[in-house]
């Protein structure tokens, strides 16, 4: 998820939170026991999950194909209703045409999956990549003509990143080798404009000629997180269909980043750094800047249980044996997430916290539950209910648990798909949107596939 969107969603509760933090949430240490009526049959949640997979791939497929202008639409209001302009950004397109590849995968069918991802394909193709100077615009309107950021069209590695990831998995799905082609042109492109050959790492942003803002573009940052653990997604993914030598030492560098770096020493990442990889941080400033710059500066749960299962499964790409290191900061950050993150009373995991100056505790300054963090918990909690199926944590409860508290409140009963986020602590949602450029059904078709087939015992 990009943290840019976080600030303009932000309740103004939250603004307050972080401003006053005596009036915030305190990450507490005491477990209740496991909530009374949380269904723990493996058989009764894999129906669910099933059934809950085909609302997700059937609410993007047919109804999302423009067939004028190409490529996908993505903004719907909550009742699945196309609402505003429809700019088509490279993030979301890519990631319709990996979730409708990864859904043939899944179900072993290739229809109605070929004609949508297609689709989709053909838009990146032929609309969206940048024939003059190459890499992919970041956004365009929906008729296909590019929109400037600060007079220049835009590149980013992230967005560039997910065109990888949607290609590879394309051909993976679908054998066409001009994806694959694209796939490595893209990844090309970026290794020779966003590659940090200094410091290592990637530049997030660029113009469109493809020369990388070194020492960040304005306010933000030369280097994140969140951008750096989908690189290596989107590298994993296409190294399982091309495993060149080169793509590999990228690869894992990236992992390498991530998890001794963006991680190092405490069970969290730091989400912005400069160009040396100093950590951006406002911790010792004044509750002015704290504010100001939450957005740069905060913990993010969401991002601890989702990198916890990205780390795991590029070590496997990699061929890593017995990598007792990798797996113990995974655990170490669900942990930290459950520990410090997690509603107890409800089941959810939290937005955002912080370690204030002199503190030790965690304050939640983000009380919010976006949509793509609960589903990312679902797959963690699974994943590590079988690495340690006997632990004090007890994942496998806790995914019990989160699940019922995604069926309560983040799943919309009456228009269907997910609402943007949890209405126990956002009632609005209800009537929120339920696709826009930064909300597609890429994480809810992966979380809900892995969790599928581990419970099925296919992982």
């Amino acid at each position: 998820m990009n943290k840019r969107l976080i600030i303009n969603l932000v309740p103004i509760a939250v603004i307050l939170a972080l401003l006053f933090p005596a009036a915030s949430l305190q990450a507490g240490s005491n477990e209740p026991a496991n909530k009374p009526g949380v269904d723990t049959n493996k058989k009764t949640i894999l129906a669910e999950l099933k059934q809950q997979l085909k609302d997700e791939i059937d609410h993007f497929g047919e109804s999302t194909i423009d067939t004028v202008y190409g490529g996908y639409y993505t903004g719907m209001n909550y009742k699945w209703e196309l609402d505003g302009r429809q700019n088509k950004m490279i993030v979301t397109q890519a990631r319709l045409v990996w979730s409708n590849a990864n859904g043939s995968l899944y179900y072993n069918e290739k229809e109605p999956f070929y004609k949508y991802a297609r689709h989709g394909y053909d838009f990146l193709r032929n609309v969206m990549w940048d024939k003059e100077y190459g890499g992919f615009y970041e956004l365009v309107d929906r008729e296909g003509k590019p929109i400037g950021v600060r007079n220049q069209y835009s590149k980013t590695a992230y967005g560039n990143g997910f065109a990888v990831y949607g290609l590879a998995a394309y051909y993976k799905a679908f054998g066409d080798t001009s994806a694959l082609n694209l796939a490595i042109k893209t990844y090309k492109w970026l290794d020779e404009h966003s590659y940090d050959p200094k410091y290592g790492g990637y530049f997030q942003n660029m113009t469109r000629e493809g020369v990388p803002f070194k020492d960040g573009m304005g306010p933000v940052p030369p280097k994140d997180q969140n951008s750096m653990i989908h690189l290596m997604e989107a590298f994993t993914e296409l190294y399982q269909v091309w495993p060149n030598p080169e793509l590999r030492v990228r690869l894992d560098s990236l992992f390498h980043d991530v998890r001794d770096i963006a991680i190092g020493d405490h069970p969290y990442l730091t989400l912005f750094f400069k160009r040396d990889w100093t950590p951006i941080s406002y911790r010792d400033s004044n509750n002015y800047l704290r504010t100001t710059h939450f957005e740069e500066d905060h913990i993010s749960f969401g991002h601890n249980v989702e990198t916890a299962y990205l780390l795991l499964e590029t070590s496997r790409a990699l061929g890593l044996k017995n990598d007792r290191k990798t797996l113990e900061v995974g655990k170490w950050m669900d942990d930290y997430a459950l520990e410090n993150g997690w509603d107890k009373e409800l089941g959810g995991i939290y937005d955002g916290g912080y370690i204030f100056r002199g503190e030790k505790n965690v304050t939640i300054i983000m009380p919010t539950k976006q949509w793509w963090s609960q589903v990312e918990a679902l797959n963690s909690f699974l994943m590590m209910s079988e690495l340690y199926p006997r632990d004090r944590m007890d994942y496998y409860m806790k995914f019990c648990e989160q699940w019922n508290y995604v069926k309560n409140y983040v799943l919309d009963h009456k228009y269907g798909g997910w609402y943007w986020g949890g209405i126990d602590k956002a009632p609005q949602n209800e009537k929120g949107p339920k696709a826009t450029i930064w909300k597609v059904n890429y994480h809810t078709t992966r979380g809900l596939i892995n969790c599928i087939r581990r419970l099925e015992g296919k992982m």
